[in-house]
């Protein structure tokens, strides 16, 4: 549902409000094909990159002749073309230190995205989640482009942190495209339109369900998307592997890498530690696939209220928050 209901939101933001009208009132109207439309799109993390990605691949089917441009991950540059821009490794940040640490890059980064929507002049600029970037981004748009048409993918929960700034956000985005139910109700009834799509993240899920019995003796072990969580974290879980060594000789475990990258810097740790390389086997992309097959009480996983936790929770699987990996991350 959520791709379909996503792309069909992009598709009719393309149209022109008399158009909208003459189709509400059942009038037959010739609607323009998006042949050669072109769609900005800024994502700044794993996740964004992925659920990108996916939408990419969803556009592409409904039209060929869309132009994608903008900056992602290497997912969404494999779909989109050589001259999309992969600029998730140094922009995936956490925390506030980090940000203010890369205040220079990020700063150039803001500037050369803006040069860039106001040369490639977009039919549309898709923003995915990262709202640190995104709706400072949106609203500099808004105030230099009032006509471009910008939207919203994955909306920045400031329903949770900050309900006054929707009105704000009204002044500048045309529409959100909301992955839970409450959020479009809210955004709409505040003056910003807003529709439903669904969360991306369970029709992925539903697409990787595989039929295995689970393993009483395998621990699934998810440190995190970014590299600064992983170098924090995944030293507590060895510890912790360790610590379970001792009481369940034969116990195993999986360990869920967000990309290619975090995974050679986890075998780096695991190295120099070569008793746990024995059983600590590192995967990359199979997340879904980790939590289906490890024993449903036995998840011993960073769950932040993200990703993890959501997708533990589709897979029913029964995530253990570690205390020392939170207190890691604090």
């Amino acid at each position: 549902m959520s791709r379909d209901a996503v792309v069909a939101s992009l598709r009719r933001s393309a149209l022109e409000a008399s158009e909208y009208d003459a189709r509400a009132a059942g009038l037959q109207v010739e609607v323009p094909e998006m042949k050669s439309k072109t769609i900005y799109f800024v994502a700044g993390e794993v996740s964004a990159d992925n659920h990108g990605a996916a939408l990419l691949r969803s556009l592409r089917e409904f039209n060929t002749g869309l132009n994608f441009i903008g900056r992602g991950g290497p997912q969404m540059r494999i779909i989109a073309g050589e001259q999309f821009k992969n600029w998730i490794g140094d922009a995936a940040v956490l925390g506030l230190w980090e940000v203010v640490r890369k205040y220079g890059y990020f700063r150039k980064q803001f500037r050369e995205t803006l040069k860039e929507i106001e040369e490639s002049k977009p039919d549309a600029v898709v923003l995915i989640d990262y709202p640190g970037f995104n709706l400072r981004l949106a609203r500099v748009l808004g105030k230099q482009s009032p006509h471009q048409k910008i939207i919203y993918y994955i909306s920045p929960q400031v329903w949770a942190w900050n309900r006054g700034r929707i009105e704000q956000m009204a002044r500048f985005l045309d529409l959100v495209l909301c992955i839970f139910p409450f959020e479009a109700d809210l955004y709409n009834q505040s003056g910003l339109r807003a529709v439903f799509v669904g969360h991306p993240m369970i029709e992925r899920l539903r697409a990787q369900k595989i039929n295995i019995e689970r393993d009483p003796n395998l621990l699934g072990l998810f440190p995190g998307s970014r590299l600064r969580e992983v170098r924090k974290i995944f030293p507590v879980m060895l510890e912790s592997v360790r610590q379970l060594q001792k009481q369940i000789r034969n116990m195993r475990f999986e360990v869920a890498a967000a990309s290619a990258e975090l995974a050679r810097k986890m075998t780096e740790m695991l190295d120099q530690r070569p008793p746990d390389r024995q059983v600590i086997e590192i995967k990359v992309g199979e997340t879904a696939a980790i939590m289906q097959r490890v024993f449903p009480v036995a998840i011993c996983a960073d769950l932040q209220g993200g990703v993890a936790d959501l997708s533990g929770g589709a897979t029913r699987g029964e995530g253990e928050i570690s205390w020392h990996a939170q207190r890691a991350r604090g």
